[in-house]
């Protein structure tokens, strides 16, 4: 590792330490990435609370994802993991980011149409966006992210004050090349990293106390 990829490690784990990431997961093949995912934050320093949508259980387990963050995953929008929070506002309200990973076709157009049948869906939805960043990776075959449905939903979500992260170019996995990959664990972490750069935990707080 050379001095520059050191002090790029270093300026991420100094971003991430201390900080409440919430990680969406929906019902996407690459969901098996963001396993990588939520191990690097955490082991960066972040507190990360894993919510999933009944189809991304179908992908990847639960189970795993606990594991891994160590904490309880909410995979249901009944499910009362803090029994004085039962419709899962105070989770919204005191993470410093969220990320959908990957953030599937329908999950984009669901955020768009401010649909909240989901966990995932209904836990974003409490955020508030002019405060707490929400980051989107996008995951889905190179046609479905072409088509105009989909693209007007992506502009829409960027009106929104959502961002987009990716998609990459790439091998997909119905066999097909092009725009729609998921970007690589990697890329997400410094995604998230670059929202907190030059400002600390502490501050963060108290512009939400305001």
């Amino acid at each position: 590792m050379t001095n520059g990829e050191k002090n790029d490690a270093a300026s991420v784990a100094s971003a991430l330490k201390g900080r409440e990431v919430v990680v969406g997961v929906t019902g996407g093949i690459a969901a098996y990435k963001t396993a990588t995912l939520v191990s690097r934050l955490v082991q960066q320093g972040a507190g990360v609370t894993v919510i999933m949508t009944d189809a991304a259980t179908k992908f990847i387990t639960p189970l795993t994802l606990q594991a891994l963050s160590g904490r309880p995953v909410y995979t249901g929008i009944w499910q009362h993991i803090e029994s004085q929070d039962p419709q899962h506002i105070s989770l919204a309200r005191r993470c410093d980011l969220a990320i959908v990973a990957p953030c599937t076709m329908d999950c984009c157009a669901r955020l768009a149409h401010g649909q909240t049948n989901d966990v995932v869906c209904l836990i974003l939805s409490a955020i508030d966006r002019r405060q707490t960043p929400i980051l989107l990776a996008p995951s889905m075959n190179e046609v479905m992210w072409t088509q105009p449905a989909n693209q007007r939903n992506i502009n829409q979500l960027r009106e929104d004050g959502f961002e987009i992260v990716g998609p990459a170019q790439g091998w997909q996995a119905c066999r097909a090349v092009g725009p729609g990959r998921m970007e690589e664990p990697e890329v997400l972490l410094e995604a998230v990293a670059a929202k907190f750069i030059g400002s600390s935990p502490a501050s963060s707080d108290a512009s939400k106390r305001r």
